[in-house]
């Protein structure tokens, strides 16, 4: 674990109904104590890994979630990979504007999600499904 962008095998959930909102959170917030995550940054991080999830099942219509131990050589931290195979984003730069929402979830939207963790990356193709990757350091 020792070299930078080292990680541990993740664990990969799928997210086909509610109760697996509920375990990405359980997962998350295992992972999160496991890395020393101060207690406001797991809820930071699992208030995020909650609000994608829902939308990986709500707007995606269900996919994966991988949380993964990263080590980048100073510190570690946890990474989350929301994947499904939805119709994908429209329009990204509305999605990811503060106070969007489409309804449905915490009314955090993308932008808010993007703020709780410390690296934000989405990767979205109409028709071809949308792929959030986020990552929230121990400090």
């Amino acid at each position: 674990m020792g070299f930078a962008g080292a990680a541990d095998a993740g664990e990969t959930l799928a997210i086909s109904a509610d109760e697996d909102v509920v375990r990405v959170r359980q997962l998350t917030r295992t992972v999160a104590v496991k890395v020393k995550l101060s207690l406001v940054d797991q809820t930071k991080l699992v208030t995020a890994a909650s609000e994608l999830a829902r939308n990986t099942l709500v707007y995606g219509g269900g996919g994966t979630a991988e949380v993964t131990i990263v080590d980048n050589g100073r510190r570690r931290g946890v990474r989350i990979v929301f994947s499904d195979q939805g119709p994908g984003i429209v329009d990204l730069g509305l999605a990811l504007t503060d106070g969007y929402t489409t309804g449905g979830g915490m009314g955090l939207g993308l932008s808010g999600s993007r703020r709780l963790v410390d690296e934000f990356d989405i990767e979205t193709a109409v028709g071809q499904g949308t792929r959030i990757t986020v990552t929230k350091w121990a400090r």
